[in-house]
């Protein structure tokens, strides 16, 4: 569930990521469980619970299962306690990786997650390792046929925002953690139809990778966004422009 890039714009429209319905409602419903036991079930007051309300709807998912969650969640219903981890690890090329992950087990998790960076030229590290190269951002993400860019920019940044970035097929706006709800009320109010928003990690840096090193890598993403207990990956690599047009053929 991340794709704060060009390549993974690229990947969403073939298909690639996310696309087994089944694995992202249990993400789905993870986060809806783990943000109304941390901030209460009224969506209202937990701008968390909201946001992953939004991202429920947005799969289509049913309103029964919704309002399950919650309840687990509080304690009305006997559910699963879930443990929030951010991972850390190092991919091909010297790239980074933060993910974050729900899961009831880490004892199960760890080793997981270890094999699947081992099996692509990399390895999971200790805490420190590649959390210095990201900054946490609000993150509001629209399609381009929603938006102009002359009309997102005035919104966006006379509300607080940092930044409007070209995604390919997406805009994606930026600001600090603390802007992020007056930025996304910002863009709404100017008529503008919002896809998704988050906090979420930005890379400081951008390495650039093309060729094997690049096949690797995405296939390394995809394999991490595949796991259960998975429900963000953040990278601090950017395909190069030969790379991006290769694969938009």
């Amino acid at each position: 569930m991340s794709g704060h890039n060009r390549w993974s714009s690229i990947k969403r429209h073939k298909g690639a990521i996310d696309s087994k319905r089944g694995k992202l409602f249990t993400k789905i419903i993870k986060e809806i469980t783990v943000s109304a036991r941390l901030g209460g079930g009224d969506a209202g007051g937990n701008p968390r619970l909201r946001h992953a309300i939004d991202e429920a709807k947005a799969a289509n998912m049913p309103g029964e299962n919704v309002t399950r969650a919650i309840k687990k969640g509080t304690g009305e219903l006997e559910g699963v306690s879930y443990e929030e981890i951010t991972y850390e690890g190092v991919g091909p090329a010297g790239t980074l990786f933060l993910i974050e992950a729900l899961t009831d087990n880490r004892n199960r998790t760890n080793p997981e997650l270890r094999k699947v960076f081992e099996r692509h030229n990399g390895q999971l590290s200790s805490p420190g390792a590649a959390a210095w190269a990201f900054d946490e951002k609000g993150l509001v993400f629209l399609d381009k046929e929603h938006a102009t860019e002359e009309k997102l920019f005035e919104a966006a940044v006379g509300a607080g925002a940092e930044n409007v970035e070209d995604l390919g097929e997406r805009w994606m706006v930026s600001t600090d953690k603390l802007s992020l709800e007056p930025v996304r009320a910002a863009i709404a109010a100017a008529g503008m139809k919002i896809a998704s928003f988050e906090l979420g990690q930005l890379p400081k840096i951008k390495k650039t990778v093309e060729g094997r090193d690049a096949e690797v890598l995405i296939n390394l993403v995809e394999a991490l966004e595949d796991h259960d207990d998975v429900q963000k990956v953040f990278t601090d690599f950017e395909l190069s422009e030969a790379e991006l047009q290769r694969m938009s053929q």
